[in-house]
């Protein structure tokens, strides 16, 4: 069973494709079906200890590790759990996401044998509540982000003291929150904290150009209908409301031109009438 399932998933990493050179595209299809779709560029900025000139002191340093292009990749599909998963640089970096969908019309995961994210997962759907009618409406988050890296690589660290592997992992996620059956979208950049089990440093994920969908796409290889982060929404709504303002003030503008020249209109009639009535019986 375990052998037909691999057969039947297939992943994809549409990089190549992207018109933005930093961001990566990755798909995730089962049973010839798009299951999950990610586009995103990503860096990291971890900190690390080198000695300083005099040899007894330590001091930090900070490697930028960007998300590259051609990585490897692998991903899981499930109707409530999703796993993307990227490394590069043969595995010296490996970048995991983890997305649970809860809430009213999630349904129920058959048991069976995970790694360390879908036991941490199976915790967190319990601990929220069994599926009810009663409940919320179902969506979906980034539930847990694990970043694994090596010191001992020289392309990002450079004379990092006591070189070796070491893993940081978010602590209580929730982010791009997102009803169900819609896509997450932000361009804007945003930073997810990291907590390192080299002597507890925090490692900073900055993830910018976002799109994310991991359950429930209609199409194959087309994003559903987005849900736009608060940030993005923000900037919308400073985008546009220049133009309502100005559309306002037009209208006012009109509205008092049309008010005055009515007024001057009616201003100008009884101006014509004669002040003395007796002038009244000249008339006609």
């Amino acid at each position: 069973a375990a052998a037909r399932l691999a057969a039947e998933q297939e992943v994809e990493n549409l990089s190549g494709l992207s018109p933005s050179p930093g961001k990566d595209i990755f798909v995730v299809r089962e049973n010839r079906t798009t299951c999950l779709m990610a586009e995103f560029a990503a860096k990291f900025i971890v900190p690390y200890d080198v000695w300083a000139s005099n040899y007894v002191d330590l001091i930090t340093e900070q490697a930028e590790i960007p998300l590259p292009r051609g990585a490897e990749m692998r991903g899981k599909c499930g109707a409530n759990e999703s796993e993307l998963e990227v490394s590069w640089l043969e595995r010296a970096y490996t970048l995991r996401l983890l997305f649970l969908k809860v809430g009213r019309g999630r349904t129920a995961t058959p048991a069976g044998p995970g790694g360390q994210l879908r036991a941490h997962a199976a915790r967190r759907v319990a601990q929220e509540g069994h599926n009810t009618s009663r409940g919320p409406e179902a969506q979906w988050r980034l539930a847990r982000t694990q970043f694994a890296y090596d010191t001992g690589e020289r392309t990002y660290f450079k004379d990092a003291v006591s070189p070796g592997k070491h893993t940081a992992s978010s602590h209580r996620l929730s982010a791009f929150v997102t009803p169900a059956g819609k896509s997450y979208e932000c361009q804007a950049q945003q930073s997810i904290t990291l907590l390192s089990s080299d002597h507890q440093k925090s490692v900073e994920l900055l993830l910018s150009e976002v799109r994310v969908q991991p359950f429930d796409i209609s199409a194959d290889f087309v994003f559903s209908e987005e849900h736009k982060c608060p940030v993005d929404q923000r900037e919308q709504l400073e985008e546009t409301l220049p133009l309502i303002l100005g559309l306002i003030l037009g209208l006012v503008i009109v509205i008092t031109l049309c008010v005055y020249h009515l007024h001057h209109k009616l201003t100008a009639s009884q101006a014509q009438l004669p002040r003395d009535r007796s002038q009244y019986k000249h008339m006609g």
